[in-house]
This record gives structure tokens, sequence and C-alpha cells, in this order.
């Protein structure tokens, strides 16, 4: 047997290795070996494109789909309402805030901060020093998720149809105006939480009692339509409508898509090379493939997005406001809060890995600051957490690290029980993951409109943040 053959095996047989600790049911996971390190030294030649792909495809790991021509108007409307502060309670924050197109959709923080506040992105501090309590996720490529938010609860159902949080106050017609999916209904919910944007006082949402979502909702719609612009666009964006007959929801679809319209991105080198292009990733990028193919990263993220869109507890630590849960009410069980199982405490959704190279921080906490540290996480992710000490944080975070860990680690995903990653192995994966990046992602300024019909300020960070 020649050595290009027998090492062309080694890697086919890492590979089968890797798919036998495959799991069926979501919830449980093969323990991983004691020992995770890099596979045995590959010649270059034989970690080829072609290998490269069925590995992929073996795996799932397929392009995303283009998504149908969304029509202008409709686009036009979603941006004016992403950046309009007119959808916050006392006008003081717009969905973009928290989600700016010079911070790749994200803000660069940790945790967010809601309304109240002044300044942008790291420099956004509030008076009574108020946080949200997870981390702003990045926007990019969301029609293609079936479960949005880190603890899932907007998700696709089974019949096509969107479940929400909000249940049957979104009613029939309701779901029929969603046309993208689960992004569609993505901005139902922070315009209701008074932390996110609707604030406690000084203003006829904050009256509302916050379980009368329609009531929130409808009086949003009032204020939109007083603003003549706005009825216009929203006529021309659904055709034979009138404005009377809309409800929020027609809101929230169009800024679903503006989303899909602009921020789904195809063109990074791993979508060049999955469509053919055998020179679209670099040798080391090759090589970090093979790896992350053939050890079990690949186990959680796969699919178009690189996101199993499963729930995992990977270990990160808890700080912040919380979302009320525990004895402390500090707590966040994550996607326990959805389905009430406690096996789902700590769980959150994996995290989609295109254009990760640039949405740092990390982590449903954003405890993470680079991606070469969050990839390193992953080995020995129970020793990190028992030492993370919260130094790094904002020095507004750094006293309310929760003590834990204990509960933390007893529901830690068994894929990851004794995993250790070399540093060379940490380097070829974190090179592997910066090929998922298109180039469009890296300034995203052009997205920002000029005016908005309510003429409050539009958010307009002059950083742009091409790369963590």
């Amino acid at each position: 047997m020649s050595r290009r053959l027998h090492v062309a095996l080694t890697v086919v047989s890492l590979f089968a290795l890797a798919c036998s600790d495959r799991v069926t049911a979501p919830r449980v996971v093969a323990d991983a070996p004691a020992r995770v390190t890099a596979p045995t030294p590959v010649d270059p030649s034989v970690v080829t494109p072609q290998l490269i792909r069925q590995l992929a495809a073996a795996r799932g790991i397929v392009p995303i789909q283009r998504p149908r021509p969304v029509r202008y108007a409709l686009v036009r409307l979603g941006q004016a309402l992403l950046f309009d502060r007119v959808l916050s309670g006392n006008r003081d924050i717009a969905c973009a805030t928290c989600h700016l197109p010079a911070f790749a959709t994200g803000d660069g923080r940790e945790l967010s901060i809601g309304q109240g506040a002044t300044g942008l992105g790291p420099d956004r501090r509030h008076p009574d020093g108020a946080f949200i309590a997870r981390n702003a996720p990045p926007l990019f490529n969301l029609g293609a998720m079936q479960h949005l938010f880190w603890d899932g609860r907007v998700q696709l159902r089974r019949d096509g149809g969107v479940r929400t949080p909000a249940g049957k106050q979104i009613t029939p017609a309701m779901q029929r105006v969603f046309e993208f999916g689960p992004v569609s209904a993505l901005a139902m919910f922070p315009v209701t939480n008074r932390s996110e944007m609707r604030a406690g006082s000084g203003n006829e949402l904050a009256a509302i009692d916050d379980d009368s979502l329609p009531q929130i909702w409808a009086a949003l719609m009032r204020r939109i339509g007083a603003i003549p612009e706005y009825r216009a666009m929203f006529e021309a964006a659904y055709p034979g409508t009138p404005f009377r007959a809309m409800t929020f929801a027609h809101a929230s679809n169009a800024i679903g898509g503006f989303l899909v319209d602009r921020l789904t991105l195809l063109d990074s080198p791993w979508d060049r090379f999955l469509a053919g292009n055998d020179r679209a990733l670099t040798q080391p990028q090759l090589d970090g493939a093979q790896s992350f193919l053939t050890l079990k990263c690949s186990l959680c993220h796969n699919g178009a997005t690189l996101s199993d869109e499963q729930f995992h507890d990977v270990a990160v630590a808890q700080f912040g406001p919380g979302e009320g849960d525990g004895a402390t009410t500090r707590d966040d069980f994550g996607r326990m809060r959805v389905t009430g199982r406690a096996d789902d405490r700590y769980r959150f959704r994996t995290t989609p890995l295109r254009n990760v190279e640039l949405t740092a921080p990390y982590g449903h906490d954003g405890a993470i600051s680079s991606l070469r540290d969050f990839v390193a996480h992953y080995s020995e992710s129970d020793l990190k957490l028992m030492a993370f000490d919260g130094s790094t944080l904002d020095p507004d975070l750094r006293a309310t690290l929760l003590p834990n860990q204990e509960a933390v680690l007893a529901q830690r995903d068994t894929l990851l029980k004794g995993v250790v990653l070399t540093p060379e192995l940490i380097d070829r994966l974190t090179t592997y993951m910066q090929a998922l990046t298109d180039n469009a992602a890296r300034d995203l300024t052009r997205l920002v409109p000029e005016r908005v019909p309510s003429r409050l300020p539009v958010d307009r960070p002059t950083v742009v943040v091409a790369s963590h």
C-alpha cells in the first residue's frame, strides 16, 4: 500500500471514529475520549479539497440556500423600523442600538445595555448600572435558522408556523403575515421588554400590563400610524392592505424581510469552496477544516449555518442581572425557561459559526473575548469555568459573578468531558473558522439609513469592527 493511500485511509478512519460518537437523540451524547489531540500529521497533498467536501457532506454541512427576493418596499420599511427609536417606550433606543452594523450586528459588549442608557457599543453606560441578562446575538443568516434567541423561544413549528412566548396572543391572522419563518416574529418581543426597549415608566407603553402583549403592539402601531410617511411605507410594502387593518406583525415581518435580504451572506471562502472552487481555501484552512470535521466540533456545529440548532451546556460563567432564576433570582436557566424541563437548565443554542470571526464577545454571556479563546474554552472547560474570576469583564459586571459553577458543571454536556485540545489544534481550528467570514460582513455601515420617518436620531458609531 502506498504512503499516500495509507495516510488517506487514516484520515477517513479518523472521520469514521468521530462519526461513531454521533447521537440520534439530541440529549444523549457519548462521552468524549479521555484526551482529544491533533490527528496524526497528514501530508498536505492528502488533505485534498475532495476529501474535505466528502467530510463536510457526511456531517450535513451544506451551503445556505439563497432566499427568494424580498420586495424592495418591504426591505425599505424594515430598514427604517430597525433603526428607528420610535419603537421604544421613551424613544431612546432602536433595535439596531444593540445590533450595530459597525459591530457586526452586535454591540461589542459582554451583556447589552438597553433603554435609559447613553453611548454606543462598548462605550454604552446606564446611570443605574443596568444590563440586559444576555449577550446580543448577531443577525446574520437568520432566515436559515429555526430557533431564535439564545433559549430558542421563537422557533419554527412542524406545520410551518412560528411558536413564540406569546402563544395565542399571536393570532392565526398574524401568523399569516409572517413570510420568512421565525425571523418574521423576532421583533415582536424586544419592544415589549421593559429593560430592553419599553421602559418601566414615562410613556404610554409602560403603563400597559406586562402580559397584555396585543395592547403593547397596538399602541406601537398607533404611534407609527401617527407618522404619515410610515403609513405610506406600510401600504407600499403590503399592497392592497390599508394601514388600519395591519398589526405589529406587519412591522416585525418587515424587519425580518430586511434582515433576510441584507444579512443573508453567501460569499465566504467556505461558500466558494463548497461551490467547487478548489482554491478558495488556503492549505492551512484546509488543514483546519480537516481537524474540525474529523473531531467532534462538527457534531454540534453543522448544517448550513454551522449550528445544530440544539441546546447545550458548555460551562460558561453566569454574571449580570440574570433572568430571575434560582434562589438569588440572578441566575439564568436558559432553555429550561422555555421547556420547563430540568435537564434543559443552563443549555443555550449552539452558536452559528458563519462570520464568527467578527462577532466577539462569545457565548450567551459574552464572557469570551476572542475567537481563539472561544475555541480554547472547549478544552478542559470545567477547569476554565472554575478559574474564571471576572477580572476581564466590564468593571460594572465583575461583582455580579454568580457562584453557581458546580451547578453548571453538573449539567455540562457530556461531549465535553475529558476534552483537551493542544495549542496547535486550537490554532488550526481558529484558522478554519476565519474561512467562514464573508468580506461583505466586515463593513456593514451601508445598512444604516440617513434618516428615519420619525426624525429621531439614528445610531451611527464611527468605528467599524473588521475582525476580533
